[in-house]
Parts: C-alpha cells; sequence; structure tokens
C-alpha cells in the first residue's frame, strides 16, 4: 500500500509539473504571438508619405486643371500650389433624373442643382482645406470697409483632407499636395451634389452608400468633371412613417477655375431682360448699401490689331467667339438646323459690332475631344423621352462673365413641336395636317428652338411682353407680319401664328417665331464694347440713354419680365395686344380643326389615340386662351422707368378693358363651348368633354372670384374712385352670365351645373379663408385678415341664397337637386351648426 501511495504522489508530481511545464511553454509561446501581433498592428506613421507610396504605378491618371488619380478603388487630387487659393465654380446638375419618384417633382437630367465658389486652401499639420467662397457681399474700399466685411463673412471649411503626399516639380521646382477625394465624393454633401433646398423639395433624406458610387472623376485645362450615382432614401409621404421607395439618380460636379483677369461687369436694367449675379455692395452708397446686378454674358472683345477700326464702327472678329459643338450622337438629318439656329443670331451680333461672332460646329472626330471639357460649349442631345430643350450656362458670379454652356436637347421635344404646331396652325398650314411632318418641317420647328435656347445661353430671359407690343390686325397682314415676324423676340413664348386666317394666306415666314427687333437690341445693349468707360458705373448714363432712345422710337423694344403675375401684357403663348380679339381669331381656327380631326390624325393599322391626343391639345389651346383673358381682369401694368422717362410705372387696366374680358368670357367659356362636344369624335374617345371643359370653367372662376383679385380692385377703387371696376361690379356681371337660368323655370344641363357650383365653392372658400366665419370663431388673439374680400362674398352669397330658393320652388328634377344641395351649401357657411 506505501509503495502504492508512492507511486501516486510520484505520478501526481509528474502530472503537475508536466501541466506546469505545458503552461509555461504555452504563455512563452502566446507572448511571442502577443508581441507580434503589436508589431502588425502598429499604426502607421502620421503626415505625408513619399509619393510613390501613395500614387503607386497602378494609377490612371488623367491631366489638366489638376492631376486626378484612381488607384484602385481610391481617388486622389494633385493640386499645385498655382491653384491654391484660386476660385472654383462648382456646378451641379442631374445627369439621369430619378426614374420613379414618389413624392413630387424629380427634376429633369441637364437641372442644375446647386452652385457655390470654393478655394483650396493650405492648413495647419499638413491638412488642405476646401472653403466654401460668397460673393454676396463685396467691398473694395481697402481704406477700411474691405477689411470690415471680410471680418464679418468669415469663410466655412466645408472639408478637410490630410495631405497624403508632396510632390515637388523637378524643372519649375513648384510643389503639389496629393489629397484622397474618395469619402468626400461617396458621401452627401451641399457642395457636390444637391443644394439643401433643392434636395427638401424632391423629399430626398438620407444617402444609402452601398447603393451609391463615384462613376468617373476626370480632369480636362480648366475644369474636373466628377460624375457619381447616388440612391437616396425618401422621406415618408405620411405622418404614419411609411416610406417610399429609394430613388436613384445620376449626379455630374463640374469644377471649373475662374478667371484671374476680371472682366468689366455691366450693371443689369430692368427694361432689357437679362439674367443676373447679384452681390450687395458696401461701397457704392456711403450712408447704407446698395444691391448690385450684373448681366451674365460672354466676354467679347476686339483683337488689338482691331480695336481702331471697332472704335470707328467697323465690324471686327472677338478676340474669342462663342463657339457651339453638336454632340456627335446628335442624329444626322437635325445637325443642319441645330447649327442654323446658332448662326442666326450673327446678324444680332454686328449690331453690337462683331462678325462671326458666334457659331456651330459639328464635333471633332478625335478621341482626345470631349464634350465635358469646359472649353466647349454644346448642344447635348439626350435620347429621352421629356419634351423639353433647356438652355443652362455658367457663369462667373464676380462678374457675371458666362464661361461655357451646354443646352440641353432632348429627342421628344420634337412630339411637343408637332403637337403645337398642328394645333395652332393646321386651319391654315396643309402640312401641319398629319401625325408625322416632313423632315424640312420638323427641321425648321427645331431651328426656332435652338435659336431660342442659344439665346438663353447668351443671358436673356423669357420676353413675355414682347408679342403684346404687335396690334392683332397686323398679325393677319400678310405683307407685315412676313416682313417683321409675329413676335418681336424669339425670347418670347409665342409659338405661332394662331391669329392669322385661311383667307389671309400668311407663308412661313409670318408663322414662325425668328429673332426679332428686340433680339438685335437686347444684343446690342448687352455686349457692345465700352472701352471708353473704366468702370461698368460710367457705364449708367449712356446706356440709360440708349434705352430711352430706342423705347421712344418703337414699343416693339419693350421688355416685358416672364415673373409678372399681374400684368396682362406680360403672358406664357399669347399673341397681339388685346387678348378678347387675338383668342376670338384663335377659336374660330381651332372651329376649323375640330370637325377634321378624325381625317387628319388618322394612320392606317392604328387606334384613336392620335386623336385623343390632338382632342386633349385643342382643349388645352381654348383654355391658354380663356386664362389669356382672364389676366386683363384685375390687371396691373407694370412698366419699369428711370426718372428720366414721364409716365407712370404702375397703372390698373381699364375698366372697359376689364369688363371687354368678361363679355369674352361670357359668350366663349359660361355659354357652354358645345362646338367642343362633337359627337362624331367623341364616341371614338375615351374623353369625357365635361370634365375637361369643367376644369377649365373651375380655374377661371377661382382666378375671378378671389382674395387676390378683390383685394386689387378694392386697391384700384381707392385710387381711382367711380372710374374703377369694383368687386361688387364683377359680381354682378358673373351672376347675370351664369346665373341666367334663375327665376324662369328653365332646366340647367350639366355644363352649366357645374359652373355654378364652381361659383358657389370659390365664394364660400373666399368667405371662409379670408376673415369669413371660420376667422370668426378663431381664439380670441388670433390675427383676422384686413381684407373686405370675405364680408362682399358674404352679401353675395345672401342674395344668392335668395333667389336660389325661389328658383328651386319652380323647378323640377335634376335642376331642382342641384338647387337644394347648393342651398345646403351655402347655409352650412352662413349659418354653420354650433
Amino acid at each position: 500500500m506505501r509503495r502504492f501511495s508512492l507511486f501516486i504522489s510520484v505520478m501526481l508530481c509528474f502530472v503537475i509539473c508536466s501541466e506546469t511545464y505545458a503552461d509555461f511553454l504555452f504563455f512563452k509561446s502566446k507572448k511571442k504571438e502577443v508581441k507580434k501581433e503589436a508589431v502588425a498592428d502598429k499604426p502607421a506613421a502620421k503626415g505625408p508619405k513619399p509619393y510613390r507610396q501613395v500614387i503607386t504605378n497602378k494609377a490612371k491618371t488623367t491631366s489638366g486643371l489638376f492631376m486626378v488619380h484612381k488607384v484602385d478603388n481610391s481617388y486622389f487630387f494633385e493640386i499645385p500650389d498655382s491653384v491654391l487659393n484660386r476660385d472654383l465654380l462648382v456646378v451641379n446638375r442631374i445627369s439621369k433624373s430619378a426614374a420613379d419618384i414618389r413624392k413630387g417633382f424629380s427634376g429633369y437630367a441637364g437641372d442644375e442643382i446647386g452652385e457655390n465658389v470654393i478655394r483650396f486652401e493650405k492648413g495647419p499639420n499638413d491638412k488642405l482645406f476646401m472653403k466654401s467662397i460668397s460673393y454676396s457681399e463685396q467691398s473694395k474700399d481697402s481704406s477700411g470697409m474691405f477689411f470690415s466685411v471680410l471680418k464679418s463673412n468669415v469663410q466655412p471649411i466645408v472639408g478637410a483632407f490630410d495631405i497624403k503626399a508632396y510632390k515637388k516639380d523637378s524643372v519649375s521646382k513648384a510643389q503639389s499636395s496629393v489629397i484622397e477625394i474618395t469619402d468626400f465624393a461617396n458621401g452627401d454633401n451641399s457642395i457636390w451634389f444637391f443644394d439643401e433646398r433643392v434636395k427638401r423639395n424632391f423629399s430626398l433624406d438620407r444617402v444609402i452608400p452601398d447603393r451609391s458610387y463615384i462613376d468617373t472623376i476626370r480632369s480636362f485645362p480648366t475644369n474636373v468633371e466628377v460624375r457619381t450615382v447616388k440612391t437616396y432614401m425618401q422621406k415618408p409621404e405620411t405622418p404614419s412613417g411609411i416610406t417610399p421607395d429609394p430613388v436613384t439618380y445620376e449626379l455630374n460636379t463640374s469644377i471649373v477655375i475662374l478667371p484671374k483677369v476680371l472682366m468689366k461687369p455691366r450693371y443689369a436694367d430692368p427694361r432689357v431682360g437679362y439674367f443676373t449675379a447679384n452681390y450687395t455692395d458696401f461701397d457704392k452708397n456711403p450712408q447704407g448699401v446698395e444691391q448690385i446686378s450684373m448681366i451674365s454674358r460672354w466676354r467679347l472683345e476686339p483683337k488689338d490689331e482691331d480695336i481702331e477700326k471697332y472704335k470707328k464702327g467697323e465690324l471686327v472678329e472677338p478676340k474669342k467667339p462663342i463657339v457651339f459643338y453638336i454632340d456627335p450622337t446628335t442624329p444626322k438629318k437635325w445637325i443642319p438646323f441645330l447649327i442654323q439656329g446658332v448662326n442666326d443670331w450673327q446678324k444680332a451680333f454686328e449690331k453690337a459690332g462683331f462678325k462671326n461672332a458666334i457659331y456651330a460646329l459639328e464635333a471633332p472626330k478625335d478621341s482626345s475631344w470631349s464634350i465635358d471639357d469646359a472649353r466647349h460649349s454644346a448642344i447635348v442631345y439626350k435620347p429621352s423621352s421629356i419634351s423639353n430643350a433647356s438652355g443652362p450656362h455658367v457663369h462667373d458670379p464676380r462678374t457675371g462673365e458666362i464661361l461655357e454652356t451646354h443646352i440641353n436637347w432632348y429627342h421628344n421635344v420634337m412630339e411637343i413641336l408637332h403637337d403645337w404646331y398642328f394645333v395652332q396652325t393646321a386651319a391654315i398650314d396643309t402640312a401641319a395636317r398629319k401625325m408625322h411632318f416632313s423632315d424640312e418641317l420638323m427641321g425648321q420647328l427645331i431651328r426656332f428652338v435652338s435659336s431660342h435656347e442659344v439665346g438663353h445661353t447668351l443671358g436673356l430671359r423669357h420676353n413675355f411682353g414682347s408679342s403684346s407690343t404687335v396690334p392683332v390686325e397686323k398679325l393677319r397682314d400678310k405683307a407685315w407680319v412676313e416682313a417683321n415676324g409675329h413676335t418681336p423676340s424669339i425670347m418670347d413664348y409665342a409659338r405661332f401664328n394662331y391669329v392669322a386666317q385661311p383667307e389671309d394666306h400668311v407663308g412661313p415666314a409670318g408663322i414662325f417665331p425668328r429673332i426679332g427687333i428686340y433680339d438685335d437690341w437686347s444684343i446690342e445693349w448687352g455686349y457692345k464694347w465700352l472701352p471708353e468707360f473704366k468702370t461698368p458705373q460710367d457705364e449708367i448714363p449712356y446706356l440709360n440713354k440708349r434705352v430711352i432712345e430706342k423705347l421712344n422710337s418703337d414699343k416693339r423694344f419693350t421688355f416685358g419680365t416672364e415673373m409678372d403675375p399681374n400684368d396682362p401684357r406680360n403672358q406664357s403663348e399669347d399673341l397681339g395686344d388685346n387678348s378678347m380679339k387675338a383668342s376670338t381669331y384663335g377659336i374660330k381656327n381651332l372651329q376649323r380643326i375640330l370637325p377634321n380631326l378624325l381625317d387628319w390624325t388618322k394612320e392606317p393599322n392604328k387606334d384613336y389615340s392620335n386623336t385623343t391626343k390632338m382632342y386633349t391639345q385643342i382643349i388645352s389651346q381654348f383654355g391658354r386662351y380663356m386664362l389669356h383673358v382672364t389676366k386683363n381682369v384685375a390687371g396691373i401694368y407694370s412698366t419699369p422707368k428711370r426718372v428720366e422717362q414721364p409716365g407712370a410705372l404702375y397703372e390698373f387696366v381699364p375698366a372697359a378693358t376689364q369688363k371687354e374680358a368678361l363679355a369674352f368670357l361670357s359668350v366663349q367659356l359660361f355659354n357652354t363651348p358645345a362646338w367642343l362636344v362633337n359627337k362624331d369624335i367623341i364616341e371614338k374617345l375615351d374623353v369625357n368633354p365635361v370634365t375637361s371643359i369643367g376644369s377649365i370653367q373651375r380655374t377661371v372662376v377661382q382666378r375671378l372670384i378671389s382674395k387676390n383679385t378683390f383685394d386689387k380692385m378694392l386697391q384700384n377703387e381707392s385710387f381711382n374712385g367711380s372710374t374703377a371696376f369694383t368687386p361688387l361690379q364683377l359680381l354682378d356681371y358673373l351672376k347675370k352670365s351664369i346665373w341666367s337660368e334663375l327665376g324662369t323655370g328653365k332646366n340647367v344641363d350639366i355644363y352649366r351645373r357645374n359652373l355654378q357650383k364652381f361659383y358657389i365653392d370659390a365664394l364660400l372658400d373666399l368667405a371662409n379663408n379670408a376673415g369669413g366665419v371660420r376667422a370668426a370663431l378663431q381664439p380670441a388673439g388670433t390675427s383676422r385678415s384686413a381684407s373686405d374680400a370675405s364680408g362682399i362674398a358674404r352679401i353675395h352669397l345672401l342674395t344668392l341664397k335668395s333667389e336660389i330658393a325661389k328658383a328651386s320652388v319652380v323647378s323640377s328634377g335634376v335642376t331642382k337637386a342641384h338647387f337644394v344641395d347648393l342651398l345646403a351649401l351655402i347655409n352650412d357657411t352662413l349659418d354653420p351648426k354650433k
């Protein structure tokens, strides 16, 4: 037993010793492993590395404004010191729009979604900062105000980048800083992508990282182009928090270096329509500040050797002409017409003293040529279903100098061109009476749109007032209209001459828009080189005098803004100096087209979708005429003037003109336009004329019976007394027209019943929302409208209530039910149940 115990003791000792030795070996081994891991995880040394360790031989590089390197999936900017502290304009656009967005408007390809000026500046600790630069406030008074403005406006740092490496040129000794831009481009920020306001409008939320990526980044001599794909979450549509599907965009960010030598700006004038760059000037007004607007325009200057010729009035070529290239993907048959649309502007620039100042070329057949190069302006063909075209431009915010432009030409713009031309001219042009136009006709339509969009890229705004300077009867005068055109400006939305009647025999020259005398004048005013004046302020007396001379010589030099909601002279899609006369002629032509619609839209082996589309276009055109006329009621003429010009700036539309407008509406709209209800056509189409006509009637009634309309009329009455056309007179006129069945015992047809419902609805809305019953029941201290519109609506409702009640007694059938229903609606407003 003792021997066995000894054996056990020895064995236990062996086991324990063995385990202890094993543990020793284990810990020894583990210690070594830990030591190895510690060496492997040691963080890399901070600060820049040797250039070749960052930009390896794997790098794919493009050279230009600064070098752009792609190493594996990482992107690097190699920014030379010469670019540091230079102003760089960043313009963000949609390249491809979201295919399906469930909430709101998603934007078109080509739409600008953000614009910023940035600078790259060296910071401490081997950092490169990206700063956002604002030119909204400026001062050049170096004696003091300049520094005050600087101190009050610290430019924010919107990006901070570690300098990964430096590179020094062995010849010039110039240094460049290498930064990685991958995370900045892959992320979401308002500098390179959507401006926050645009983002809110599109209801976009955060970016989804794993569904977003950098497509390409390329460098060119004066710009860098960043193309990314971004997938965004949309904000919830409902309070329940249900989130719509994500949406994906292709976005393009252009980084363009701004000129070192600034162009002399030209100050804007509201009498000549240009886009502007704006800022607050702290120097111009010694006792305050002044808002400055500079027109957007290209820098056109004579060559040094031609300066004296230019001063003598000889035509000379500019140092740098405006050249447009046609996207090589454009269908060949349309290229000549797009080129002609650009070249048509040459005559206008001759007014400014330059020949061959603008022209278009086909894109070079050269693999090194790129449409994305900012040195090249282009008309970009987009194979898209969008029926549109647009003419944006990139300008220097410091001076307004236009640097480049890419006109967006969407393939399907031809569809809307066809529909416009068909519905406005088929009565007078046999070539328009088909669903597919000849290449020559479509080419001429493309040419006019090309000229219009080029005008925008030259800095010109829409001139909606241009067509109103032409007497309506002149549009029927074959000799006059073919010589002068139906509008003095291609920048108007005055598509085609819908006033001309078949018996006038007006040819294409009197039907198509063209560059007119206003366009010639606006180019002369904006582009005339004036070296005799050192500053834009010095130019003002001369330019002001020229504007006054032009306006005194011919009112067709007038500019009418596209942003005036009150002036009936400034309207889209209208013609002539009298909407009532022009629209009457337009309706006559629609009445000629409608009976022929089945024949003119017929195509073998097809259904009636063509007819449906063009019938809808006729309804839409009729609706435009109604709205053109409606704007005269409570209208206010606005005529910008300088103190050297006599006359009023603001005038109310005369009462006689407002009554003329109401008489037109009574005949053409309030009395049911039965000619639109063509049974032979309607029975073949999936359309409801009751709904279509009712939609127009509702829109017109809502505009007539509104707080805005009544308030303007009351203002007119306060100024002009008994000569003014008042809200009570308006309602009295409308009542006689829309409620003529009251007291007659006649049945009211469905169109008139709907019209009367719209009328009551408009009055109820006015009574409820403009300080009416609902406002009166609000808690004490809640503000009420000071407008009399609510009271006027309520008084009129009381009168109508009495007459409708009497009419309901002598009516029967649907008409009786209609009147009883209206009485209930009125009672709910005038005597709300407690």
